[in-house]
């Protein structure tokens, strides 16, 4: 039971610290679970995707809050550097959220999302099928599926 808690904790909490602006990866820790055969690959796939998604909301959540401070000097992003993304972000909409499990590109994404007020609704929706989809390619390569 302690391993369990230990094993899905640690897994959600790798997901969720790897969907936000941390550095972190989250696969690792999923193959490592897989390979070790003790866990349902299809409960390891839900934990994953349920932390990687709230933490990509938190991602979401930020943006929500961070134009205001777009013009401080201690801002990590030029306004120009925003503007870019939001019109890039426009051009190919909420769909670019599929995205959002990409290595360098999705966390920028959530943000923006947040920035242009894009719905909790869509913005989880499409996020969930992005970040589970990413999951179930990975643990059925590692199983062999």
């Amino acid at each position: 039971m302690l391993g369990d808690l230990a094993a899905f904790g640690g897994l959600f909490l790798a997901a969720f610290a790897a969907a936000t602006i941390l550095p972190l990866q989250s696969e690792a820790v999923l193959v490592g679970l897989l390979l070790a055969g003790t866990h349902s690959p299809l409960a390891l796939v839900l934990v994953a995707t349920i932390g990687n998604v709230l933490g990509s909301a938190v991602n979401w959540l930020l943006g929500r809050g961070i134009d205001r401070f777009r013009d401080s000097k201690w801002f990590p992003a030029k306004p120009a550097a925003l503007d870019r993304a939001a019109a890039r972000y426009h051009r190919y909409g909420r769909w670019s959220l599929l995205l959002s499990w990409a290595p360098v590109i999705g966390d920028p994404l959530t943000v923006m999302a947040g920035v242009l007020r894009e719905p909790l609704w869509s913005f989880l929706a499409i996020v969930t099928v992005a970040k589970a989809s990413r999951y179930l390619a990975l643990a059925a390569a590692t199983l062999g599926l």
